[in-house]
């Protein structure tokens, strides 16, 4: 599977815009703003490359689904549980 970003990329300085109360509070609780944002980015990456694949994939998944409710899982004859 193919990585969702290079994670030996070089950091780049950004500047953001934050709620200020939220990032005092943030602050106070010595909150590594930079690592919680890569992290909630990569997540959010995730879910829209599982979203997007999904999409993509729908009408495979419906077939699919449908061919089990007509025939069965394949191997089901071979379960043992």
């Amino acid at each position: 599977m193919e990585p969702l970003f290079d994670r030996n990329a070089p950091k780049k300085p950004t500047n953001l815009s934050l709620n200020s109360d939220l990032l005092n509070k943030c602050r106070a609780l010595d909150i590594n703003l930079s690592a919680t944002l890569e992290q909630v980015l990569a997540e959010k990456l995730a879910k829209s490359g599982s979203e997007k694949w999904a999409e993509e994939n729908k009408n495979a998944i419906r077939a699919y689904n449908k061919f089990v409710e007509q025939n069965g899982c394949f191997g089901d004859e071979f379960r043992e549980f």
